[in-house]
């Protein structure tokens, strides 16, 4: 590493480099630092040790104290910054507007017709000499006049002028999306904070503020914003992974390892650090500024593949994701896992636009084969005409001009609107989501949502206020049901309690005055321990003042809170030599290492297991019942020699002392229950996983409304879960949980390991008609492998730890659960908004097209212009895209059910509009087009000559086209099937800009368009008739919306996602092939002994089951195993020797107990679990096989069809 840094050094600013010369008034140079920071471990500790004497003096020459950290003062802080460089890694430059704008002219459509419009221009200032009308055949003859033949030049100028447009514009959109990402990517790092101590008081700073020399506080779950070396700490764990890719948490401590490094992440634990090193020149920093260097190669090759993806290759990251394999290893995540697969949505798109581009292509192509076939025909062969030198120009213009009505064809075919319709969409939500506190990590996280079928929620915080406050206690043989008063508790009591409470806490927990003279205190840090820190305060006892006995420094020994122990304990040395350990922790867990209890007297009595029992069954089960946290509170004393060996947990955390109970409420947010029961009317099922006690769970999960009286639910612990999951080996077994989720409604006292098993059951699971999408919330640093396997992970902006930040899509800024509402409604508002977007723009590109073509095969010439064409493309993409993809979201979208992912983009109703507004158009424009001469009462236009002037039929056509299009965008806002238009229509002021101003532009096209458009004047009563045909659209779409779609069999859907025909068939067949035989055989036995009656029965059913059963398991091809190999800990392991484990229905009791009866030795486990993907669910162990094989399921009915 050390000649990477120097190659590194390169890269700074040039009054970074001369540092190293004038650190006269720190005792260390910036190179001395990152030189200090490269080693690991014992040698760190030693070159501290050989230069600085110790970690005082290494302080003393940065100029900072330990316990005081910085004075704080301006000059200091910005000389520092000088010195030492700012906490900043400066990103990337944006792409200027010349280089979007280049992109945007790399469309392939785009240069095509820039070449055709190009070679246009040359030939019409090409005059060839002499009588050429005579000699080159009738079809070039009727120019009326020089000035016309004069003018050619305008169509080309104007294809280029159009051209010029669409790309000003796409590239425009581009640039105000990457600004819209740069404000995001800001907000997010201004969001945070990090404790640093300045003046002796600790503050939260701005991460960017923070300078060499600072004291930083860090706490489980931070991510470490600078390189340091660790001062003090407890317990502490952190995760380098991010940098070293070593995924086993190291542990550090003052003596041993004190070197921390930016971009890790604290895994447990907490301690200060004296920051040493930052921005560019943190580990991070420098590894960044490497990779800086070689993106310019990279940007290239991304070029091609960030076009195709602009939404999502803007992945919103914090920029304190620093770590240096982030970016790759999301690349890898993106292909490999159903998580980052490319979003539903996009998918769809991707697909149909590629469908429809192709048709586009076909059509194109086929316009221009017949029209210089019929030119060739009608000049060559009917006219008999021979080819002349001096004629070639002539016809190279007329096959120009037939290959321009090609090109335009395929522009109007090929919907480019569509990727801009997803990324205006998505940004316009992710704007306004912000309002709803919603902060967008990931683009297609957005609309992902609005397809969940399931929330996986926290309690505390989330459904709950989190803010806690003690309203019960048993202390001393006795329960009070309110906060009892001082007096009434043993002094020797109430002084082991306020100490127990005020050391065993962090110290960064505290209560602080109300902001506002009539508010209520504010909770800063854990808010379980601001809680016990109330309740000394409501015991009229100051807990400050028994820290300031006994500082941080001076505790001797720190176990910190983890989802493994439950519990926290600090050890603390007494005047004479001896030790005393605090602990509390989740009561069942404290309880169980409690053998004794303080009495009424304060006295410590024997505590035995059926004293226990008395005490679970009469306080704390009634605490629980009433919605509270219970949490114990205890303590042990040590003899001070020997002293103990505290490395040896379980034999410290053992014969405690119970001091008392207390019972904690963190109310149910008023917002809550309403929010929970919009879920439920809109399909998604909410599931409470949190680490609370059972009954406390059950108790706020009823007044939440997450489980109502009546309904068919269950409510598990996490043991009794594990062991209902697990086969004898401890593996999680997919059919077992598929046995368990759809009515699972509470999982209480879960650990991490958990809440990750049941979000990766419920996704792999194939047992309902689709596939679910699951949310999921968390805030602690072990929620992050939950968050991230979910679908849509969100963390929470308050309570969540930076870790859990980081492995999620949304962050919720209010920690809210009615916000996760708001994130439905716009997911779902997102995916109508394309929908509504693409039903418009289909009715256009089929009439254009078919138009196009017929005109041009029947009167060899398009109706409608190549000009005209491209304002109708612009109108129709890019405004249309604006107008539709800007609806504001509804309440309505709450009331119906998710779709699916495999639900068709373009629904039937959709289907229906789409042709029944295109065979009207059509209608009008063909009566328009051979016999608009006669209404009208005006000269025909077709047939007209190469550089004829305009004519007013010819833009009588134009004109209505562009109307109907108009009108039909209202009817457009609708999709499913809603009669009335205009609803809502004035909340979406965009949506009336564009309409009014599109029309505006019309009208000064029409009147001032002239030449280049291709256009007349028109007089005011034709105006009105193109208006009338305009209108009638609406009409019409009134008439289409009262037919039934149910009655129109013959529609069909498009824009599915990946179907299963997409998948080769061989691969059917082998996963078919892989079943063992030996195992086929042993099964069948079995099968047959159990089921000989059944047999007539299933025979029926057999064919049907196999066919769909094959079928079902090809809809995710990712899920390949479902008995994953989740080694597990060693308290899920199942000691039994027998094989039964209870399930949940009896009637699988009864058979396992038939089975064991004549057990047969348990058959070879399944190697191939590729058997699984197709449906066949094999099972590995003998007692479920009975279970798989009830008659009609897919591995019965394959048998006995053997």
């Amino acid at each position: 590493m050390g000649d990477m840094t120097n190659s590194a050094v390169d890269f700074y600013p040039k009054n970074q480099r001369s540092d190293s010369n004038h650190a006269g008034e720190f005792g260390c140079s910036l190179n001395e630092l990152r030189s200090l920071m490269e080693l690991r471990g014992p040698e760190g500790v030693q070159k501290i040790q050989d230069t600085y004497g110790d970690m005082n003096g290494f302080c003393r020459r940065l100029k900072t104290s330990p316990t005081e950290g910085l004075a704080g003062n301006p000059v200091d802080l910005e000389n520092r910054k000088q010195t030492f460089g700012q906490n900043f890694i400066p990103p990337k430059k944006p792409k200027t507007f010349l280089q979007l704008i280049w992109e945007a002219l790399q469309d392939v459509t785009l240069i095509i017709l820039e070449l055709a419009a190009i070679i246009s221009l040359g030939l019409s200032f090409y005059q060839p000499p002499g009588e050429r009308s005579e000699m080159c055949g009738s079809a070039a003859g009727g120019v009326e006049d020089e000035g016309e033949s004069d003018a050619g030049w305008i169509e080309g100028a104007a294809i280029l002028l159009s051209v010029i447009c669409v790309v000003f514009v796409t590239a425009f959109n581009d640039w105000s999306k990457e600004k819209q990402f740069r404000g995001l990517q800001s907000r997010i790092e201004q969001e945070q904070k990090f404790s640093v101590v300045r003046g002796g008081q600790v503050n939260q700073i701005s991460v960017s503020e923070i300078v060499t020399g600072d004291i930083a506080q860090i706490k489980y779950g931070d991510l470490l914003p600078a390189d340091g070396v660790l001062i003090q700490g407890n317990d502490l764990k952190i995760d380098e992974s991010s940098l070293t890719g070593e995924s086993d948490h190291v542990r550090k401590s003052a003596d041993k390892d004190p070197m921390l490094l930016s971009g890790t992440h604290v895994m447990e634990g907490s301690g200060k650090m004296v920051v040493t090193a930052v921005g560019v020149n943190s580990q991070t920093g420098i590894i960044f500024t490497l990779l800086g260097a070689g993106t310019e190669e990279e940007e290239k090759k991304d070029k091609k593949a960030k076009k195709q993806d602009g939404a999502a290759a803007m992945e919103m990251q914090p920029l304190k994701s620093a770590e240096g394999g982030d970016g790759e290893e999301k690349e890898k995540r993106k292909g490999g896992s159903a998580k980052k697969e490319k979003s539903v949505l996009q998918g769809k798109l991707t697909k149909l636009a590629v469908q429809i581009g192709k048709a586009g292509l076909v059509m194109s192509a086929i316009t221009v084969i017949i029209l210089v076939l019929y030119f060739a025909i009608d000049t060559f062969v009917i006219q008999k005409l021979q080819w002349l030198p001096e004629c070639t120009p002539v016809y190279i213009q007329f096959f120009v001009k037939f290959f321009i009505i090609g090109v335009t064809v395929l522009v109007v075919a090929v919907p480019e609107g569509l990727p801009l319709a997803v990324t205006i969409s998505l940004a316009y939500s992710v704007k306004k989501m912000m309002k709803d506190n919603n902060l967008v990590r990931h683009l297609d996280a957005c609309e992902t949502m609005g397809n969940a079928t399931a929330i996986c929620s926290d309690k505390t915080g989330t459904l709950t206020t989190n803010r806690m406050t003690v309203v019960q206690a048993y202390i001393c043989d006795a329960h009070y049901k309110e906060v009892p008063e001082p007096d009434a508790l043993p002094a020797k009591s109430l002084d082991i309690l306020v100490n127990a409470i005020s050391l065993n806490s962090a110290y960064t927990s505290k209560i602080l005055p109300p902001e506002k003279d009539v508010g209520l205190p504010r909770q800063v840090g854990n808010k379980t321990e601001c809680g016990l820190l109330g309740f000394v305060l409501d015991l009229k006892r100051d807990y400050q003042a028994v820290r300031d006995l006994t500082p941080e420094e001076k505790l001797y020994k720190v176990y910190t809170f983890n989802s493994e122990r439950k519990s926290m304990s600090t050890v603390i040395r007494m005047q004479d030599g001896s030790f005393r350990m605090y602990s509390k922790g989740a009561s069942e867990i404290v309880l169980k290492k409690c053998s004794n209890v303080l009495n009424s007297a304060g006295e410590p009595r024997m505590f035995r297991p059926r004293d226990r029992d008395e005490m679970v069954k009469k306080v704390i089960e009634p605490m629980a019942c009433d919605g509270l946290r219970t949490i114990c509170i205890a303590y042990r004393d040590f003899p001070g020699s020997p002293e103990p060996d505290w490395d040896n947990e379980n034999n410290i955390l053992l014969d405690l002392t119970c001091i008392g109970v207390v019972g904690i409420e963190d109310p149910v947010r008023p917002e809550v229950p309403d929010a929970i029961k919009k879920c439920q009317q809109a399909g998604i099922t909410v599931r409470m996983v949190t680490g609370d006690n059972i009954n406390t769970a059950r108790a706020i999960a009823i007044k939440c409304g997450i489980i109502n009286p009546g309904e068919d639910f269950i409510c598990l612990e996490g043991k009794d879960f594990n062991r209902r999951i697990r086969n004898e080996k401890g593996e999680v077994e997919q059919e077992r949980i598929d046995k368990i989720w759809p009515k699972l409604r509470v999982l209480a006292r879960s650990s991490p390991t958990d809440k990750h098993t049941l979000v990766k059951g419920i996704i792999d699971s194939l047992c309902g008609e689709r596939r679910q999408v699951v949310a999921v919330t968390g805030d602690g640093t072990n929620d992050g492998p939950a968050l991230k396997k979910a679908d849509v992970g969100f963390a929470m902006g308050i309570a969540g730890t930076d870790v859990a930040k980081e492995a999620s899509d949304i962050i919720l800024t209010d920690d809210n659960f009615s916000s996760i509402v708001k994130a439905v409604m716009w997911g779902r508002n997102v995916y109508d908004s394309i929908s509504k977007f693409l039903q418009f723009q289909l009715t256009v590109n089929i009439v254009a097209v078919i138009v196009a073509f017929t005109g041009a095969c029947i009167t060899q010439d398009s109706p409608l212009k190549a000009v005209q064409m491209l304002w109708v493309n612009l109108i129709m993409d890019t405004f249309a895209s604006l107008a539709l993809a800007t609806e504001p979201p509804t309440e309505a979208l709450l009331l119906r059910k998710p779709y699916g992912r495999n639900k068709p983009l373009i629904s039937r109703t959709m289907m229906k509009n789409i042709l029944g507004h295109g065979i009207y158009q059509l209608t009008i424009i063909f009566t328009l087009l051979f016999a608009g001469e006669t209404i009208f009462n005006i000269d025909s236009g077709r047939n007209a000559p190469l550089h004829a002037p305009p004519s007013e039929h010819y833009t009588i056509i134009f004109n209505t086209f562009v109307l109907m299009q108009l009108f039909n965008e209202i009817n457009a806002r609708k999709i499913h099937g809603e009669k009335n238009v205009f609803d809502g229509i004035f909340r979406n002021p965009i949506f009336c800009t564009i309409v009014f101003g599109t029309f505006a532009v019309q009208i000064v096209i029409i009147q001032l368009g002239g030449k280049p458009f291709s256009c007349v004047p028109l007089k005011v009563d034709q105006w009105l008739w193109c208006v009338v045909l305009g209108v009638g659209e609406l009409l019409w779409g009134q008439v289409i919306s009262s037919v039934p779609t149910n009655r129109l069999k013959f529609l069909k859907e498009a824009g599915h996602g990946t179907q299963k025909d997409d998948i080769p068939e061989e691969e059917l067949n082998e996963d078919a092939e892989e079943i063992d035989h030996a195992e086929r055989e042993l099964r069948r036995g079995q099968i047959l002994w159990f089921r000989g009656l059944n047999r007539i029965q299933t025979q029926i059913r057999v064919v049907k089951a196999f066919r769909s059963s094959l079928y079902e398991g090809l809809e995710k091809p990712e899920s390949k195993s479902s008995i994953h190999n989740f080694m597990t800990h060693p308290e899920f392991r199942i000691d039994d020797s027998q094989p039964h484990i209870p399930l949940i229905d009896d009637t699988d009791i009864e058979e396992d107990a038939a089975l064991k009866l004549n057990s047969s030795p348990p058959s070879s486990p399944n190697k191939n679990n590729n058997a699984i993907d197709s449906g066949i669910n094999l099972t590995t162990d003998t007692s479920k096989s009975a279970t798989s094989s009830s008659p009609g399921s897919p591995l019965h009915s394959l048998e006995t069809s053997l």
